[in-house]
């Protein structure tokens, strides 16, 4: 027995794609409120901004930077010491 309902994918233009993604950008705006105002869901608008950021080219000025660290300073060991009791027992470890 087949099912008779076909599901079909939702295809956005880009021109709505970039409107909404400028929208979720703007200082307040929350994916979720601009996802419903358009009748999407937001996890699609998730999933187009994460492609949108893989795709973008990484910043010119990135490289790498070798820092001088200061050598190590030698500290003195401490004792360490560990102290059990049960009861009227006591037992110190160090």
């Amino acid at each position: 027995m087949k099912d008779s309902k076909k599901i079909t994918r939702r295809r956005h233009d880009p021109d709505l794609k970039a409107q909404i993604l400028s929208e979720c950008e703007q200082p307040g705006a929350s994916v979720a409120s601009v996802t419903m105002s358009h009748g999407i869901n937001a996890n699609v608008v998730h999933k187009w901004r994460r492609l949108t950021n893989a795709g973008a080219a990484p910043c010119a000025d990135a490289a790498f930077i070798a820092v001088a660290l200061p050598a190590p300073v030698a500290t003195a060991a401490h004792d360490i010491g560990v102290e059990l009791r049960r009861g009227a027992m006591t037992m110190t470890i160090t």
